[in-house]
């Protein structure tokens, strides 16, 4: 799992702090954070479907792993308002290589991440139906097997990112976006296959190319 290179983009190589974005609420409200811009509990609590004082909770959390800050008070100043401290996050191989408990820490917000987004485009195919023409031709689901060597699916990926870095909600601002506009979510998982005598291709069902 990586991130974009562009200025404010956090690398998160440590293990407590991965730890903590182990959680979907935490997760969910700091996709919020970065996409939409300031909140409150309560605004968090939106996303999440927890209440407002669950969500402080793991907004201090967030705070506490330097992934969030308070915010300049609004109105009456009743409410904390929050704000995420990186556009984004991801993180990379350590020069120094991958202990144990760094590794155990990537998987287990990698499974939230994948889980997290599984359920976000189940939700829009739940309704696709109900959707206009326009937005469904536009909707792009595809799968496809590729052969490559490392450096050609390295290359790959460092070419998609920049096609979508303008189009990143954290990026774009609201004034920027043609009118219509809305939250939109681009997913994309490139990996070699395992070897089959561990699991890969070979063992279950082979991989075929679709696009829907």
């Amino acid at each position: 799992m990586t991130t974009s290179k562009a200025e404010g983009y956090r690398q998160v190589n440590d293990a407590g702090v991965l730890r903590a974005l182990a959680h979907p609420a935490r997760l969910a409200i700091l996709s919020r954070l970065q996409t939409e811009g300031p909140a409150t509990a309560t605004e968090c609590a939106q996303v999440t479907g927890l209440s407002p004082s669950a969500c402080s909770y793991h907004l201090r959390t967030l705070a506490k792993n330097g992934l969030v800050e308070e915010a300049p008070p609004r109105g009456d100043g009743r409410e904390r308002v929050w704000r995420a401290l990186q556009r984004g996050w991801g993180f990379n191989e350590p020069e120094d290589g991958i202990t144990p408990e760094l590794f155990e820490a990537q998987r287990a917000v990698i499974d939230t991440v994948l889980a997290d987004a599984a359920q976000r485009l189940n939700a829009y195919l739940a309704q696709s139906d109900r959707e206009s023409h326009e937005w469904r031709a536009a909707a792009w689901l595809t799968h496809a097997t590729l052969l490559v060597d490392a450096e050609e699916l390295r290359a790959l990926a460092e070419r998609i990112n920049e096609l979508i870095i303008p189009y990143r909600a954290a990026e774009r601002a609201g004034e920027d976006a043609p009118t219509g506009a809305r939250l939109a979510e681009f997913q994309l998982r490139l990996f070699p296959w395992a070897p089959r005598d561990q699991g890969g291709p070979g063992s279950g069902s082979a991989g075929s190319d679709s696009t829907v």
